[in-house]
């Protein structure tokens, strides 16, 4: 059931990137350690956009280690989910205030991201995916069941 694919813009893909579903961008800390933080995502065609801001954990750690891995799980049913690993090739802070505005749109249902700060630089961290590899929907009939259940 599952497979590689080969790039972010096959439909499958896009369609767990269009959702409100979290992702959980895993970066390298300076002893070689994980950090794991769950975020919000968006990709511009093949390339994984984060929106986070200048110093903090995860934009310091791919400053040092470029290597990252994203888990994407399906809000609609948690056992479809995307992982992919590969490397922030980019960082900007070009048009990333009207970005965060773009995602708290998806997210928050907000016009504009309600932490704005004139202190925090946002900046957005550009991924270049290496592997991809999808889990399609399944379980239907579990979910279905347990939901009705629970109702």
């Amino acid at each position: 059931m599952s497979r590689s694919i080969d790039r972010v813009s096959d439909e499958n893909i896009v369609r767990l990137f269009e959702g409100r579903n979290f992702a959980f961008l895993a970066t390298v800390r300076k002893d070689g350690s994980p950090q794991v933080t769950p975020t919000w995502i968006d990709r511009d065609n093949d390339t994984i956009l984060i929106n986070t801001a200048k110093g903090r954990v995860k934009q310091k750690n791919v400053s040092r280690d470029p290597r990252v891995s994203i888990s994407l799980v399906d809000d609609q049913n948690p056992y479809s989910m995307v992982t992919i690993s590969g490397n922030v090739t980019e960082q900007t802070s070009q048009g990333a205030d009207e970005h965060i505005d773009k995602l708290a749109r998806r997210y928050l249902n907000a016009d504009k991201y309600p932490s704005h700060s004139p202190d925090i630089e946002r900046v957005i961290l550009k991924i270049k995916p290496e592997k991809i590899f999808f889990v399609p929907p399944r379980y239907q009939q579990y979910l279905s069941k347990r939901n009705h259940n629970m109702g």
